[in-house]
């Protein structure tokens, strides 16, 4: 049975959706933007600080449905510019310590509220 999963540690959900759904063992996220729970607004500088602000969203997300990071199968990650992808590279690989899952990412013409990174997984639970 399907059940919906939202955390009170992410930002709250720009649109109508929620921040996660599971079935039976999986988690589905939706896109995970770098916008911090505390103000609401999209983290202040580039590349860096968004990816670390929409992966620990992303986090917050797994671990309100039963998952983790550990437990992400796969990612699909958004760009709004291509130029960005070794500096996102280099948070992503961090945070999931060189044991990275499946991942697709692309650069995209625009995304959600100007953000630079939106980032989306399949996980099972932990």
């Amino acid at each position: 049975m399907r059940k919906l999963i939202n955390s009170l540690e992410a930002p709250e959900a720009i649109g109508p959706y929620s921040h996660a759904a599971s079935f039976e063992n999986l988690i589905f996220t939706s896109g995970q933007l770098p916008v911090s729970r505390k103000t609401g607004k999209v983290v202040e500088g580039g590349i860096t600080e968004q990816s670390l602000q929409s992966l620990e969203n992303l986090k917050s997300v797994l671990e309100a449905g039963g998952g983790a990071i550990d437990t992400v199968l796969k990612t699909t990650c958004y760009l709004a510019d291509i130029e960005d992808f070794a500096a996102f590279n280099a948070v992503y690989a961090d945070l999931f310590n060189q044991d990275c899952p499946a991942r697709s990412c692309f650069a995209v013409k625009d995304l959600p509220m100007g953000v630079l990174v939106e980032v989306e997984a399949i996980a099972h639970k932990a």
